[in-house]
């Protein structure tokens, strides 16, 4: 079993995502470092779709009832196991009785935390992620709080493994997007298509307080429609990383708890980018560059085979 002592700013079970469902309308609640998450797994020879630990925020901690081995990737965090510090990106054992307490995140927003065992959840339309919206999936449908307990069975031990420092990904502002045109990016004038994603121009964009889960909103230079082009658009289906742009011309990302949109679709986040989004901190910066699909293709094809140099 494993009980929180603390859940930090917010923890939430997650794991792979809930695909297959938007045509009901539920969305993916999918971990929204997809690599930190995998190689979580990784590091823990645990299934591709096994339920983890999403984490932001300080002062988290979590008390262990039996032993295991445990690892934390995604942000960077200064923790310790009692009175023994822990690396970042890295699996560790805990005794029955131990206590992890993360004391900082020095680089990054979102970090997980994965154990050796099945932990004793009810799988959801086949998944175990969190839908905090609609209030189902992970632990009673909710974020965590200090007092849950979790029983974990089935534990099994493996070697403790690190990710050396250079594969580390950097979660450092500014944040470099790339991303390619979405369907209406003409409905923008000229000059706001090239403030928006012009590489020379490099316009940084702040990420707003009000950012969650299911979208980041971003301040700055306001985008302009083209005269005679609605604002709005007949909603249709959205995927992470799609930029909406609503009557106010300011910029949201999408993540992982929409299923459709209504705004106009300017461009959307390169699927090698995306885990980035999960470590945007309100008031970071934000430079988005525009690239062609086919790169956007190499760059995914380049990410796939650095996660699995980790299998």
């Amino acid at each position: 079993m494993i009980e929180i002592l603390n859940k930090g700013m917010m923890t939430c079970v997650v794991d792979s995502g809930r695909y297959g469902y938007a045509a009901i309308g539920v969305p993916p609640s999918a971990a929204l470092d997809k690599f930190a998450y995998n190689v979580l797994n990784c590091l823990l020879n645990q299934d591709e779709n096994a339920p983890a630990l999403e984490i932001i925020g300080a002062g988290f901690s979590i008390k262990f009832h039996q032993d295991m081995i445990c690892a934390i990737t995604g942000a960077r965090v200064r923790a310790s196991l009692d009175e023994r510090s822990l690396s970042p990106w890295a699996s560790f054992a805990a005794e029955a009785g131990s206590i992890l307490t993360v004391h900082e995140v020095t680089e990054g927003f979102r970090y997980y935390l994965g154990f050796t065992g099945k932990l004793s959840l009810p799988r959801v339309i086949g998944c175990y992620a969190t839908n905090l919206e609609c209030s189902f999936g992970g632990y009673q449908g909710r974020s965590l709080k200090g007092g849950d307990q979790i029983e974990i069975n089935d534990i099994y031990s493996v070697p403790l493994g690190i990710v050396p420092d250079k594969e580390i990904p950097e979660m450092k502002s500014p944040h470099f997007l790339r991303i390619t045109d979405g369907p209406e990016h003409s409905f923008f004038t000229e000059k706001s298509q090239k403030t928006f994603a012009d590489r020379e121009s490099r316009t940084e964009y702040t990420v707003s307080v009000n950012s969650n889960r299911t979208g980041i909103r971003l301040t700055g230079d306001q985008l302009s429609f083209c005269d005679g082009v609605k604002e709005s658009i007949i909603s249709e289906g959205i995927l992470p990383g799609t930029i909406q742009i609503p009557g106010d011309g300011l910029p949201i990302i999408m993540l992982y708890e929409r299923t459709i949109g209504g705004y106009a679709r300017i461009a959307r986040v390169v699927r090698a980018d995306l885990d980035r989004l999960a470590h945007l901190i309100p008031e970071d910066q934000v430079i988005f560059g525009r690239i062609e699909m086919d790169e956007a293709e190499r760059l995914w094809e380049e990410r796939r085979a650095r996660l699995k140099s980790f299998l």
